[in-house]
């Protein structure tokens, strides 16, 4: 293994990118969450808002960053 160089990735680039994957895992993970309890409509919700936010942040990657 060799060392990243992480110097070049702006803090603003840093920070929205960690925002987006703390809320789509999260949305993910508590989607999962519902479906265990029986939940479904909650759970597809869940998923749903992942989906969502995650086309969003593709969205503005590559309007502000591409």
């Amino acid at each position: 293994m060799s060392v990243v160089d992480v110097s070049d990735v702006s803090a603003d680039f840093f920070i929205l990118a960690v925002v987006f994957i703390l809320l789509i895992f999260g949305l993910l993970s508590f989607g999962i969450l519902k479906m265990f309890q029986q939940r479904f409509r909650t759970g597809w919700f869940s998923f749903a808002g992942a989906i969502v936010s995650s086309i969003l942040f593709l969205v503005i990657i590559n309007t502000w960053y591409v």
